[in-house]
């Protein structure tokens, strides 16, 4: 049998565009003697589609658009994912199309609900596996998490000699390879053929990574599609096909801030984007990932300098904007708006001393500033805040906070700076002193981040624990941390949730990111 694993970036709700995407890649792979192409989970709605599934009119397009894909399936099959509908009960399904037609409908039958994965609420779970044959083979049809759990591969593998898994699997640091090795562990459970097909490219805060597979029943990947990228693969069984790299770990969470970057920007339609440039690493790194991801040329740097801001933090932007050749690079001074608002204010606050009042106006001018160059021009504002900023609040509702997306929301501070160091590798772009400079916000005089936080290395450990494994402070304690930063940190955590309620999208990286994942109510007495 030739396989082929078409791996496309289906867009939510462009059902008639995921289905040109679909049938071209088909079209494609039949030319090349394809016996069986296999699509992504839900590709001819996207994934996730969410409350979309609530119009019965969507539901319908796509029933339309997978009649068509069939009609034009005149030579080999394909697996094709969609909506699946029986009266008002909605089925997440895969359907088989040959000969111009719909031959037979696999429903999904394990349906996720934890993480990011909301799909009881959406849909109910098939009752059987659909076995068919191509190429003389006995095939059988999975989706995604049917092959993740055991028992349920061992039903679907009975009989087959190749199994098909249409999968919608997001991205998180390290998932690729976890999840290759557990397909592997599953063809050799079964003694099969596993035939993987993974969503590609950036849905609001998901990326779907692809990295689709061919897998011998002695658990060897015999062929691999690339990493966040659309890609057709082509192979053969037995045999094999082409084999893609396998990223590392910076090369990996760069290329997933990249794409869904990138697929944010251009699927919401934005022509440029723009951010505040301070001279430190945040703004820094976020401007060279978007230099990457959409062409500098797209790419807005502002600066707006305070008294309080350095000499040494313009000339750090304007090295930044020169070394990535942005398409501007606007100065616009805040003095005077700054001093405007502290003149206005000063009578109600006579005898009061200056505080973090007087710091968060400078921010706020700031986002005031970038939201009125976004509805000017149509530019779409990058927030530069990190999650450890993100996860104790340290940022200004309405100042640094502001914009329509956040890239780097789910990348701890630390590991920002190890990705700086990464895009260096081969050449300076984010200024050494961007990335070797204590961290400040400088918002007041000589002020540092660690005026207010623990060092980011011991912060983000704690922050690890906290936000992503939920540890208890007890627990945290145990591990080795000083009680008293702890009990400060996850008072800030708790605290902060009003704030990244209101807060923009951003990518999701980690296993645990704040939005899907992470949901807590922010009227909450829970200290634990």
């Amino acid at each position: 049998m030739r396989i082929a694993l078409g791996q496309v970036n289906s867009v939510v709700g462009d059902v008639s565009g995921n289905a040109v995407r679909i049938v071209r890649a088909m079209h494609r792979a039949t030319g090349e003697g394809a016996d069986l192409t296999v699509f992504p989970e839900l590709a001819i709605t996207g994934y996730p589609p969410e409350d979309l599934l609530a119009k019965a009119h969507f539901v319908q397009a796509n029933l339309d658009a997978l009649k068509g894909i069939a009609e034009q399936c005149t030579s080999g099959s394909a697996t094709v994912g969609f909506v699946d509908a029986d009266g008002g009960v909605l089925y997440n399904a895969a359907a088989l199309v040959r000969d111009g037609a719909v031959a037979h409908v696999y429903r999904k039958r394990l349906l996720p609900n934890y993480g990011v994965f909301d799909e009881e609420r959406y849909f109910e779970p098939g009752t059987g596996p659909v076995h068919v044959t191509v190429a003389d083979d006995p095939v059988s049809v999975t989706v995604c998490e049917d092959v993740w759990v055991a028992a349920a591969a061992r039903e679907a593998a009975r009989g087959a000699r190749v199994v098909c898994n249409l999968s919608a699997s997001p991205y998180h640091a390290g998932k690729g390879g976890d999840r290759e090795a557990m397909l592997c562990a599953r063809a050799v459970e079964n003694g099969v053929w596993l035939a993987f097909c993974n969503l590609v490219g950036g849905q609001d805060e998901l990326v779907f990574d692809g990295r689709s597979a061919l897998i011998s029943p002695e658990g060897e990947v015999v062929a691999r599609a690339a990493a966040f990228a659309e890609d057709l693969l082509i192979a053969d069984i037995p045999g094999g096909g082409a084999l893609a790299d396998v990223p590392g770990p910076e090369e990996e969470t760069y290329a997933a801030l990249t794409l869904g970057l990138r697929d944010y920007v251009e699927k919401n339609g934005f022509a440029d984007v723009v951010i505040g440039l301070s001279g430190g690493i945040d703004s820094a790194f976020t401007a060279t990932l978007a230099a990457d991801a959409i062409g500098a040329d797209r790419v807005h740097g502002v600066t707006m300098p305070s008294r309080y801001s350095s000499a040494g933090s313009v000339e750090d932007s304007r090295e930044l904007a020169a070394n990535l050749g942005l398409a501007d690079f606007i100065e616009l001074p805040i003095e005077g708006p700054f001093s405007a608002m502290l003149e206005t204010l000063a009578p109600h606050f006579e005898g009061r001393a200056p505080d973090v009042t007087e710091e968060n106006l400078q921010a706020r001018v700031r986002g005031t500033l970038l939201m009125a160059l976004s509805n000017k021009f149509g530019w779409l504002v990058l927030a530069p805040g990190n999650k450890s900023e993100l996860s104790v609040g340290y940022s200004t509702l309405y100042g640094d906070m502001v914009g329509g997306f956040a890239p780097i929301k789910d990348v701890f501070k630390t590991r920002v700076w190890e990705l700086a160091r990464w895009r260096n590798r081969d050449g300076v772009v984010i200024p050494v002193s961007s990335i070797e400079k204590v961290p400040s916000a400088e918002l007041a005089a000589g002020q540092t981040d660690y005026d207010t936080l623990p060092p980011y290395d011991v912060l983000d450990a704690i922050l690890a624990d906290y936000v992503e494994r939920d540890f208890s402070r007890e627990r945290i304690v145990a591990a080795g941390h000083d009680r008293g930063v702890v009990e400060r940190v996850c008072r800030m955590v708790d605290a902060a949730e009003y704030k990244r309620r209101q807060g923009p999208l951003g990518i999701r990286v980690t296993p645990k990111a704040f939005g899907k994942d992470r949901r807590m109510p922010v009227t909450n007495r829970f200290e634990g």
